[in-house]
């Protein structure tokens, strides 16, 4: 059977769009291909949108190795005097920057609240078109090696510079952003001590980018490669009307605390004048927990979020302080 030209054009142009201007528009383009529909590209990215006021210090940095260099955003708050706090790792989705997602997730104002150090590593368009980070190549997955020892290297680059408590220290991100907080609290179990995916993938979902596309559809080749026994906690958060990343991706970032899992703990939540939300818990056979929110009816994005940033949604639940609440109740042990 001879495959229609039109459509290898089209998946093409999915490829190019998931280069350069983020899983959004390729999924779109994928979905009119599949439809017969021709894709157009989009006309601009997202303007970057200030962060918000508060009253502790947003300075910018920048860390090099051998695998490149980074700027990040650092917000230390004003109670901080010395004393060890904990630090949490932001990394933002495709489009976005370190403004536009600590104004949208309000992580300063709640770092300022909590008494934590935020960090906001940034990638670049020279490393991604779309500033996303790549979580689908093989080159960046990997312990010490491109992507993942740059935040790796910010992260031990903000404790050398300020007293932070090493049993305190979480990653969390956003869309590409998660699926690449999943890659480092696999990759760095040692420096993590729990992680936050947020509307992303599995470590190990992808290679590639048809494999990476095929990932964020939820379908078969979706299912991560990694076999590996989680070593730390997780909390994931999903609207299960996302349309860029299928919501099937959730329960895969939990499969691997399944199996030899005991679910102990399944609700609905219904906040008042918010989305309600499916609550699951699990412990794994190491006695490691795992968390799974799942928003019924929300989109790809931050859930709780201020609408000064991106990619959020304010019917949510507050994702920000449910991610705290779960990460300060598990600091590193063993």
């Amino acid at each position: 059977m001879k495959l229609d030209e039109g459509f290898l054009h089209s998946m093409q142009d999915t490829m190019k769009l998931l280069r350069t201007h983020g899983p959004q528009e390729a999924t779109a383009a994928l979905q009119r291909a599949l439809k017969g529909q021709v894709p157009q590209a989009p006309t601009a990215d997202v303007s970057p949108v200030k962060s918000a006021q508060a009253p502790g210090t947003f300075g910018t940095h920048s860390y090099a190795n051998a695998a490149g260099q980074r700027t990040y955003k650092l917000y230390v708050p004003q109670k901080y005097n010395g004393q060890p706090v904990p630090l949490v790792v932001m990394l933002h989705g495709c489009t976005q920057d370190a403004d536009d997602f600590a104004a949208g997730t309000q992580m300063n104002a709640l770092a300022e609240r909590e008494g934590c150090i935020v960090v906001y590593p940034v990638q670049p368009q020279q490393a991604n078109t779309s500033k996303c980070w790549n979580w689908f190549k093989p080159a960046d997955q990997r312990r010490d090696a491109g992507e993942p020892s740059l935040i790796a290297g910010i992260t031990r680059d903000v404790m050398a510079k300020h007293t932070v408590d090493p049993a305190r220290v979480f990653v969390a991100g956003l869309s590409a952003g998660g699926a690449m907080a999943a890659i480092m609290i696999r990759a760095y179990p040692e420096l993590y001590a729990a992680a936050c995916v947020h509307s992303g993938l599995a470590a190990g979902s992808a290679h590639d980018l048809p494999s990476a596309l095929a990932a964020m559809r939820g379908g078969k080749t979706a299912r991560a490669r990694n076999t590996e026994t989680p070593k730390r906690p997780l909390i994931v958060f999903h609207g299960d009307a996302d349309k860029t990343v299928h919501p099937s991706n959730a329960a895969e970032l939990l499969r691997a605390y399944g199996g030899q899992a005991v679910v102990f703990d399944e609700a609905t939540r219904d906040e008042a004048g918010k989305r309600k939300s499916t609550v699951e818990r699990v412990k794994s056979a190491d006695g490691v927990d795992a968390e799974l929110w799942l928003i019924h009816g929300a989109p790809h994005a931050w859930a709780g979020g201020s609408a000064r940033g991106s990619y959020t949604d304010a019917g949510g639940p507050d994702a920000s302080a449910v991610m705290m609440r779960f990460f300060l109740d598990h600091p590193m042990r063993g």
